[in-house]
């Protein structure tokens, strides 16, 4: 599983944290950050993630 997320788009709201917090955080200066090849155990989180995002910025490739 690839995770891309669209930085054009994101605008830092972190619902996907909420969702996945082993993929995606908050750095220091509060900017999303996330593991782009997380194992696939986390897929069911990391989809979560994806569809709660209230701007569609992520997205999951095989």
């Amino acid at each position: 599983m690839k995770v891309t997320v669209d930085t054009t788009v994101c605008a830092d709201h972190g619902q996907c944290i909420f969702s996945a917090p082993k993929v995606f955080q908050f750095d220091d200066s509060g900017k999303l950050v996330w593991e782009p090849t997380p194992d696939e155990t986390l897929r069911a989180s990391v989809e979560e993630a994806a569809d709660v995002c209230p701007v569609q910025a992520i997205r999951i490739d095989d």
